[in-house]
């Protein structure tokens, strides 16, 4: 079982926060032996993350909440070596683990609990922490990360630490404070005329858009567009000087799925 995790939640061109993916095995009960499968699934989730980008990997191990304190927290150790053996056995660097901790046991409530056997076997794992260093900025002519004094029409100035919620058009805080300095160059360069353009990734072949889970309406990069549009207009910027629109995933910079998700201000006159 596989999931990620992002810390926080970016959506945009500049991936600055750390980075974590995050790989489940599963045991059986008082077990710690792998079969054939887990092990090929963990070595895969290693090997098929970008090398180049592996900062640490850390490994967990936890057990259900029967038995014994001191027998759980052995047990769960067992298990994480076991998983760190494998790794090795198949090539891959033990340089870059740095953590092999048995966890113990988790603690549930009995009576709290639907389908008690069922959590308690979601209980008996290892998780595999694969953390990852930062994407690099990217460096594209015409592309900016904030307003400078000098531009010609079609320049791009990415809009960094504009954060939202997957599948949300809804500003976080961080997000309008990044807005907040973006909006006093604008008013500066008060010359200055742009479109807000909004940009997604990673939807089906044959949709363009992506469903913006707040509005359950097929609109998210247009409604991630005029959120800052909105916002600006509330700093003061006039709207005489901006539209906003939504490409969808039509425009990918073939950087990859993070650069694509996206808000960017393109400069339409000076």
């Amino acid at each position: 079982m596989k999931f990620l995790k992002y810390l926080p939640l970016l959506f945009f061109g500049f991936l600055q926060a750390q980075e974590e993916v995050v790989h489940s095995v599963y045991f059986e009960f008082d077990k710690f032996s792998l079969n054939e499968k887990e092990v090929n699934e963990a070595i895969d989730f290693i090997k098929k993350t970008d090398s180049t980008r592996i900062e640490s990997v850390q490994i967990f191990g936890y057990t259900d909440d029967v038995g014994k304190e001191a027998y759980n927290f052995k047990l769960s150790t067992k298990r994480a070596s076991a998983i760190k053996d494998k790794f090795v056995q198949n090539s891959i660097k033990s340089k870059i683990i740095v953590t092999i901790e048995g966890k113990g046991r988790i603690l549930i409530e009995d009576d709290m609990v639907e389908n008690l056997p069922e959590k308690r076997s979601k209980n008996r794992r290892v998780d595999i922490v694969v953390n990852l260093k930062p994407l690099p900025k990217i460096q594209i002519t015409g592309f900016y990360s904030t307003v400078q004094k000098h531009h010609i029409i079609g320049d791009h100035i990415y809009l960094e630490n504009i954060l939202f919620d997957r599948g949300s058009s809804k500003l976080l805080f961080k997000s309008k404070t990044e807005l907040d300095k973006i909006s006093k160059l604008l008013i500066k360069y008060k010359t200055l005329q742009f479109e807000v353009q909004g940009h997604v990734c990673c939807t089906p072949p044959y949709q363009k858009e992506a469903i913006d889970l707040d509005t359950r309406k097929r609109q998210l990069s247009i409604n991630r567009a005029e959120s800052v549009y909105k916002y600006l207009i509330f700093k003061k910027i006039s709207k005489d000087r901006m539209t906003f629109k939504g490409y969808g995933n039509t425009v990918p910079l073939g950087k990859g799925a993070d650069y694509d998700r996206r808000v960017e201000l393109v400069i339409t006159k000076i």
